[in-house]
């Protein structure tokens, strides 16, 4: 019967250093995807979200004022 411990305690061990290189292998492939992902993603130029609403900002800004002016024109249009 020790024999049959013994035998179980090895498989034991070893399917536990067998999930161990598993959780190994899967945290190395994650981070060599991400590390690709993100040299993919500068590769491409894509704007921060940061500098998206930035400019959008400025964008309705620019439209904000815009209207103003077509407003003021129109008013002294209508003066003169």
């Amino acid at each position: 019967m020790q024999t049959r411990n013994k035998f179980m305690e090895d498989i034991s061990q070893l399917m536990t250093n067998a999930m161990g290189v598993a959780q190994g292998a899967k945290e190395e492939a994650e981070t060599a995807m991400k590390s690709l992902l993100d040299r993919w993603l500068a590769d491409r130029d894509f704007v921060t979200r940061e500098e998206f609403d930035a400019v959008r900002a400025m964008a309705q800004k620019a439209r904000e004022e815009n209207e103003a002016l077509k407003a003021r024109i129109a008013a002294l249009e209508a003066k003169g």
